[in-house]
């Protein structure tokens, strides 16, 4: 773009529009790394216009171009909210235009395997656009249960649907049905998304309100010789993707989700693909696991040829990307290192899959065998990513090695370890035994 995002598209001077422009995105706390984009999407709405001045721009012209962006070919829909912000300050606080602050975001144009909504019912349409966005069932079904108790209570109560009903409702979960403060905050953020996403408009600033005090809990940690006792007290089928969560800090779902691509034996690691917040990572695999892995993997083997055999589609795949390599769910180094032990139906096209192991399986599975290992403590899946952590820590490994073996982002996370270490200054003994 060169030095040319302050001038006009029709050559006018910069400070015609741009300064103007700038000063209020500077104003606004736009990051100023960003601000020569939102030059570009200022000029291409003026070119959109052709000889219309941008002082004249009227809501129809904004939410054409808009709507126009949305169904363009390589347009994100994080571009399109840039460019609604962008048009948002440039015509009301450059041209005085208060219609524009309430432009909305126009929802992305429908992917070919997601329905269009019947009705007209808020749930419909905050299913839709959260498919639009290819999030996972897990967050469409809290957020479409949140939302729909948001409408009830403001249903209930004959308020309007604002931020002082957002903020009444949220005060509510707390004063009244004591819920923590993790449930507030999930219930906070498909509000967030229904305003912004369905309404078309976000509700602002809360401001002050009752928040649930978010408590300060230590992980439960076993010792590593509950570690072997648990491994031992797991069932034979379950062991193998345990042992991988403990060896590999994997959480619950990455271990489930791993297909027969992501395990490299030779270089001993795991790649977890799209693990949560979506980020992938690299982890340690397990040596002394490595055999038991190689007889598991020849058992599914011979699973997935008698699926091919008997014509069925192979695994779960992404829609999009199916139609782009049709033949690609049938390949061996896509299909599920733990598969489930019987077949479904995708409701999306009505092919018959071979899907992974339930979550609730291996659940259970963990739980059984603590009772049966006679280990007197809270024990689930996570435990084993816990131990994990800790253990590496006590072994002298650097916390930003464990921090990026976890996959967190920052690494005061990875610090909630450092309380449960048996380390100097930690490792305190009693007076009663002195």
């Amino acid at each position: 773009m060169g030095n040319d995002f302050d001038e006009d598209h029709r050559g006018a001077p910069p400070e015609s529009w741009a300064a103007p422009f700038r000063k209020a995105l500077s104003l606004r706390g736009r990051l100023e790394a960003r601000v020569k984009w939102y030059f570009v999407w200022a000029r291409r709405f003026a070119a959109s216009l052709a000889d219309k001045p941008l002082r004249l721009a009227t809501r129809e012209d904004a939410e054409e171009f808009l709507s126009t962006l949305a169904s363009s070919p390589g347009i994100a829909a994080w571009q399109v909210e840039q460019a609604t912000d962008a048009l948002t300050i440039l015509l009301s606080s450059v041209f005085g235009q208060e219609w524009a602050r309430t432009i909305r975001i126009p929802a992305p144009p429908a992917p070919p395997d997601v329905p269009l909504p019947k009705g007209d019912e808020p749930a419909e349409r905050l299913r839709y656009a959260i498919r639009c966005r290819r999030y996972s069932v897990r967050t469409e079904e809290s957020y479409v249960f949140w939302v729909s108790r948001f409408l009830a209570f403001c249903r209930d109560g004959g308020v309007e649907q604002d931020t002082d009903s957002v903020r009444a409702f949220l005060e509510r979960l707390v004063m009244a049905k004591q819920m923590s403060a993790s449930t507030q905050g999930l219930a906070l953020n498909a509000l967030v998304f229904y305003f912004k996403h369905v309404v078309g408009t976000p509700f602002g600033d809360l401001g002050e309100f009752q928040r649930s005090k978010r408590s300060r809990k230590l992980p439960v940690v076993l010792s590593r010789e509950e570690v072997r006792r648990l491994l031992d007290a797991v069932e034979t089928a379950y062991r193998l993707p345990v042992a991988l969560m403990y060896g590999g800090g994997l959480r619950l779902m990455e271990v489930l989700r791993l297909r027969v691509k992501d395990i490299d034996l030779d270089r001993r690691q795991i790649a977890v693909r799209d693990g949560k917040g979506q980020k992938d990572r690299m982890t340690v695999f397990p040596e002394r696991w490595r055999e038991r892995l190689a007889v598991h993997l020849i058992e599914v083997r011979k699973i997935h040829a008698r699926d091919l055999e008997l014509g069925y589609a192979g695994t779960t795949f992404w829609p999009a990307l199916e139609r782009k390599y049709p033949g690609t769910p049938r390949e061996w180094a896509w299909q599920y290192i733990f598969p489930a032990s019987r077949l479904s139906v995708d409701p999306a096209n009505g092919k018959t899959r071979r899907h992974h192991l339930h979550e609730t399986a291996l659940q259970r599975a963990v739980r059984f065998a603590a009772r049966k290992a006679d280990i007197a403590k809270p024990v689930g899946c996570h435990t084993m990513r816990h131990c994990f952590a800790t253990h590496l820590l006590e072994s002298g490994a650097d916390i930003r090695t464990v921090q990026e073996l976890l996959g967190h982002s920052d690494v005061s996370t990875t610090m909630i370890y450092t309380h449960v270490l048996n380390r100097p200054g930690l490792a305190v003994r009693s007076p009663e035994d002195l």
